[in-house]
């Protein structure tokens, strides 16, 4: 299930929902707000997002995990607006008969959603200059990391 959300990201009901009696793994990721980019000191972020595609493409993403990874529970939410450091901006948990499913899926859905869904940072810098950073360079693809595409 993907999402996307202006309230704080809840992490320990999010693990919750994913329990599932047949799962022997479980693996989430969280992207938190640092303070540092580039050379650049960061006081602050703000997310925005096309919701729409956002979430008929996130779906697409989980999908494509599912059937190079079978898993047994999949989500991920996204903030959108005003982010302070330290904050949860993405969240991704898949709950798995095993760790390698678990693991090899949760890398997939961040590395997929990164490049693929319409959503903007905004970097709000600490000497008063602020600009829109492009994430499609966040994500590794390909057979680097043990997927293959």
């Amino acid at each position: 299930m993907m999402e996307l959300t202006d309230a704080a990201i809840e992490t320990a009901s999010l693990q919750a929902s994913l329990a599932n009696p047949a799962a022997g793994g479980y693996c989430a990721f969280e992207g938190w707000v640092r303070n540092e980019n580039e050379g650049h000191e960061v006081e602050r972020l703000e997310y925005e997002a096309y919701e729409p595609l956002c979430i008929r493409e996130g779906e697409k993403v989980i999908a494509e995990a599912r059937a190079k990874f079978p898993f047994l529970e999949a989500r991920c939410v996204h903030r959108v607006g005003r982010l302070e450091l330290g904050e949860c901006a993405v969240w991704i948990g898949v709950a798995a008969k095993h760790r390698d499913e678990a693991f090899r899926a949760c890398r997939y859905i961040i590395d997929e959603i990164k490049v693929r869904l319409p959503i903007w940072k905004k970097e709000h810098y600490v000497n008063g200059d602020s600009g829109w950073v492009n994430c499609e360079r966040c994500a590794s693809h390909g057979m680097k990391h043990g997927i293959e595409k």
